[in-house]
């Protein structure tokens, strides 16, 4: 007989909205594996529980490593827990290589739901939830953070990020060169946490209210381009053509093209590049 394994999602700030049966799964596992053990050993305090398992730590640092001996003692008939610090584990957290070996071994795979950064932060931002798209930590490097982002400024759906306080003003800066200044977007910083605060506005607001320093985890929802102003290549292109047909040097061509149709410069000067090819 084979064990179970189960992704334990935790609460994002508030304690009381940990459920009763994450307690009872925590307490009665053979071994959990959490992201912080400190911070395992805080909620198991909190919610009156002791873990009568083996408790293991198992960290972006390690999960690789870590893994073939959490499939073992799945493999030989134990539940293993898997506890992230906050939220639901492999969602930009320790976790998936485990889903994924146990899937291949046959493994019973199930969770005990949570909270949600993602979803939480997307409610609260009174942007279109019809239809959304997760996009996790953006890269720390400028160059492929805007390059990321420049792939996405034609994205339809409404976009969620996770961002570090410290690089939170170069992201929305960012962003609002890919995007657009006037992107409509929400900064959730500390959902259900005693300081729980969401900013909503263009993008050029939130970068100048951002370079006033902000803390806490970061949640950052940014509305999908207008379908009716998203244009391809060829098209923002054929723009800047007509403008310097009719007599417009080719750089304010570009600028003028960029503003009228709201997207990057950069983006059209691409367009133009590729046209020329």
């Amino acid at each position: 007989m084979t064990g179970r394994l189960v992704l334990a999602g935790t609460p994002i700030g508030d304690v009381s909205d940990a459920s009763p049966r994450l307690a009872r799964v925590l307490a009665e596992a053979d071994v959990v594996a959490a992201e912080d053990t400190r911070r395992l050993r805080r909620l198991t305090g909190e919610l009156g529980i002791t873990v009568s398992g083996r408790v293991v730590s198992y960290f972006e640092g390690n999960e690789r490593e870590r893994t073939p001996e959490l499939l073992q003692a799945l493999v030989e008939g134990r539940t293993v827990v898997v506890a992230t610090d906050a939220g639901m584990p492999s969602v930009s957290d320790p976790g998936y290589r485990l889903v994924a070996a146990a899937i291949d071994a046959g493994i019973d795979v199930t969770s005990v739901p949570g909270p949600s950064a993602v979803l939480t932060a997307l409610a609260l931002s009174g942007l279109p939830v019809d239809r959304f798209t997760f996009e996790g930590f953006l890269p720390r490097k400028p160059g492929e953070r805007l390059r990321r982002l420049t792939e996405l400024a034609d994205e339809p759906r409404t976009m969620v990020f996770f961002e570090a306080p410290h690089r939170l003003t170069a992201s929305l800066e960012s962003m609002a060169e890919a995007f657009g200044a006037d992107r409509r977007t929400a900064v959730c910083r500390e959902l259900t946490k005693t300081y729980e605060e969401v900013k909503r506005g263009p993008l050029s607001d939130l970068v100048t209210w951002s370079k006033d320093g902000v803390r806490g985890e970061i949640t950052v929802v940014v509305a999908g381009a207008d379908p009716g102003q998203v244009l391809t290549p060829a098209d923002l292109a054929r723009e800047v053509a007509t403008d310097e047909a009719a007599g417009t040097p080719r750089k304010q061509a570009i600028a003028d093209v960029a503003k009228r149709f709201n997207v990057p410069k950069r983006t059209v000067y691409d367009a133009v590049l590729a046209a020329r090819k």
